[in-house]
């Protein structure tokens, strides 16, 4: 076999190779796209709850856009992700709820912006609360004043409020500032308290309130003396 013989065979060999790399690259691209894809679906869907709660499977939906940042659901805190202007649908269990959120709109700075300064302006509200009755399978949404100019959400700020919203259209709760206190939640765990019975023991007793909760309602009905003791037996 002469030089020119195996010149032909090694280029046909190449274009082989060439032509199974394109192949590999163009199933790897899509089966990345379909990950991501699916990754995309996952995040913008956070349930609010811990375990696995029977009522789970009739959730209702809130739609969140992504000037809306939801901190705190039921005194659960939500997870901070690295895009500000990310839209998520928080899963609620049906029954009360309550929302903890704040609003957060960038704004870009006209002119020239010195090293190390910001590029844009932020303006955010305090923590606003809001509470509803989410029913089974139901989406609601934030609805709110939307500014055009930062002067107008500069102005508007103080007096921040958003309501929410169900797919009619109508308002079922408007929010307000945060005092920083989670309120309990006793109304949505449906329990029948006995005679004389109390509620905080009724809560801790229950197998339909998560531990969470039971130790919120356990704590809310000890003493100061007995408060100091599991303070100690906890950071020991």
């Amino acid at each position: 076999m002469n030089v020119f013989s195996v010149l032909r065979v090694t280029r046909l060999e190449m274009s082989g190779f060439r032509w199974w790399l394109q192949i590999c690259r163009f199933f790897l691209s899509a089966l990345l796209f379909t990950t991501l894809a699916g990754c995309s679906s996952a995040l913008t869907k956070i349930e609010t709850w811990d375990g696995e709660p029977a009522n789970a499977l009739n959730a209702a939906i809130l739609k969140a856009p992504g000037v809306i940042h939801v901190n705190r659901v039921n005194g659960r805190s939500m997870t901070n992700y690295l895009m500000d202007d990310l839209a998520l649908d928080y899963a609620l269990l049906p029954g009360e709820n309550e929302v903890v959120f704040t609003y957060k709109t960038i704004w870009a700075k006209s002119g020239v912006v010195n090293n190390g300064e910001s590029k844009v302006h932020v303006i955010e509200s305090k923590p606003q609360v809001v509470r509803f009755e989410a029913s089974p399978n139901a989406v609601y949404r934030f609805e709110f004043a939307k500014p055009k100019t930062r002067r107008q959400a500069e102005d508007a700020l103080p007096e921040f409020s958003a309501a929410i919203v169900g797919a009619d259209g109508q308002a079922l709760a408007r929010s307000s500032n945060w005092s920083g206190i989670d309120k309990p939640l006793v109304a949505s765990t449906s329990l029948t308290l006995g005679e004389g019975g109390d509620d905080g023991e009724a809560l801790a007793n229950s197998e339909d309130v998560s531990p969470l909760n039971r130790l919120k309602a356990v704590w809310e009905t000890a003493s100061e003396e007995e408060k100091k003791a599991f303070l100690r037996w906890a950071f020991e």
